[in-house]
């Protein structure tokens, strides 16, 4: 028998270390070649590790949520023949992996170093008889400060327990309450009507943050710390929008699939961004460089069971209504079910970022850094509108978009936002070149 051991693969171009979000055996599991033995993430993609050989699970790198350096020891393998590491290591192995598993239980009597702790009785007022029979109860008097009187230990049991001492009878001298008032409190249930009839929640869990939830928390930290946000919020008219969209689900929707406002949004941003290029840009600020786009490659933030992505719809530039709305579909799905590569989760140069029908009248988008403009989306609803002199039932949508203030100028920001306002009040000028 030898030692296999395998180590963290190289996961991406200039990746250093990543998070291990899975394991998916344990020590003394016997595994076959090719088995997924883990799962590690990246800055944003998932990759799963298969196991090289088939052998015995002898030792595990770490735990959920560490840190693993590429090229560091994750798994250790007993396995036929040599392995890739000398054999006398692995009888030291297999004592470590023995030492770090847990305990198991002595089927003997307990060991004499760890005597169990022996059980105490709730300390009883001196005055408390010990042959069952107790004072009668009477209603606690008050201390100086209006409280119940109670000794500090009944106090902390009363508080750990979620227990108002108010509601407690007190038995002892001059109504002072005692451990078994307590007792007698939580053993016997309040007269109805006499407490009201919700209950107290003490309960508390500590979450560790892992996985995708632990690196959008990092981005955004980043982007808040780094990047000095400016939002303008914006009142678009999308009537004429929403009447175009329906007519042509109406006439291509069972041949071509059903069009969503994003399309349009993104064909409004692909003008607005070739007669403002800054907006479609990087700000590299370690380097001090700003690097624009022809390619407007628009990020999409999308929500998925394990926290939010943002898949990328490459060439917007270059594509129609329908194959944008075709290739948003097929990356919020691949990003739902966790299949999406890496490739398809970065490279964007703007974002666009939308609740759906559950947003609000406005947003303040944070900025996918190092990009430097994102485009919120929130929900559109009928509302009067003063037009020819009435008002008029219209549909109408805000958008939020935020700004790096460090590159983008206010003015330059409002130019931009009208210019959307624009695009999508009269939409067949979207598609007008020239």
């Amino acid at each position: 028998m030898g030692t296999f051991v395998i180590k963290m693969p190289d996961v991406g171009e200039g990746v250093a270390e990543a998070e291990l979000v899975e394991w998916s055996v344990k020590p003394g599991d016997l595994i076959r070649e090719d088995d997924i033995v883990a799962a590690v993430m990246t800055d944003k993609a998932t990759v799963e590790i298969p196991a090289p050989v088939s052998g015995t699970v002898i030792w595990l790198a770490g735990e959920i949520g560490d840190q693993i350096a590429v090229g560091a020891e994750l798994m250790h393998m007993d396995v036929e023949g040599e392995g890739n590491r000398p054999g006398a290591a692995a009888v030291r192995l297999r004592e470590a992996a023995g030492v770090a598993e847990e305990p198991q239980p002595a089927s003997g009597p307990a060991s004499p170093q760890t005597p169990a702790a022996p059980q105490k009785d709730p300390p009883k007022s001196a005055l408390t008889p010990h042959n069952g029979d107790r004072p009668r109860a009477v209603a606690p008097s008050r201390d100086a400060y209006g409280r119940p009187i109670a000794s500090p230990a009944v106090r902390k049991r009363a508080r750990d327990a979620g227990i108002d001492l108010r509601r407690v009878t007190g038995s002892g001298p001059a109504g002072r309450i005692t451990h078994a008032d307590l007792d007698d409190y939580t053993a016997s249930p309040e007269p109805e009507g006499a407490a009201s009839e919700y209950m107290r929640e003490t309960s508390m869990e500590d979450i560790k943050v892992t996985g995708l939830r632990r690196k959008i928390a990092e981005r955004m930290d980043a982007a808040n710390r780094h990047i000095p946000h400016i939002t303008i919020v914006e009142e678009v008219d999308v009537t004429a929008l929403e009447d175009l969209r329906q007519r042509l689900n109406g006439e291509h929707a069972e041949r071509r699939g059903k069009l969503t406002v994003l399309p349009f949004i993104m064909r409004a941003i692909v003008r607005a961004v070739s007669e403002q290029p800054a907006l479609n840009a990087h700000f590299l600020d370690e380097d001090n460089i700003i690097r624009r786009f022809g390619a407007v490659h628009i990020g999409i933030a999308t929500q998925t069971p394990n926290g939010l992505m943002v898949p990328v719809v490459r060439h917007a530039e270059a594509m129609g209504l329908w194959e944008a709305a075709a290739e948003i579909g097929r990356l919020a799905e691949a990003s739902r079910s966790g299949s999406a590569t890496r490739e398809e989760l970065s490279g964007s140069t703007i974002s666009i970022s939308s609740l759906g029908p559950l947003g609000a009248l406005a947003t303040t988008p944070i900025i996918n850094r190092p990009e430097v403009a994102i485009v919120g989306i929130n929900k559109i609803a009928t509302r009067p509108l003063w037009l020819d002199g009435e008002f008029k039932p219209r549909q109408v949508m805000n958008i939020s978009c935020s700004f790096d203030h460090r590159v983008i100028d206010g003015w330059d920001a409002a130019v931009f936002v009208q210019k959307l306002k624009a695009l999508l009040e009269a939409p067949a000028v979207m598609f007008v070149e020239g």
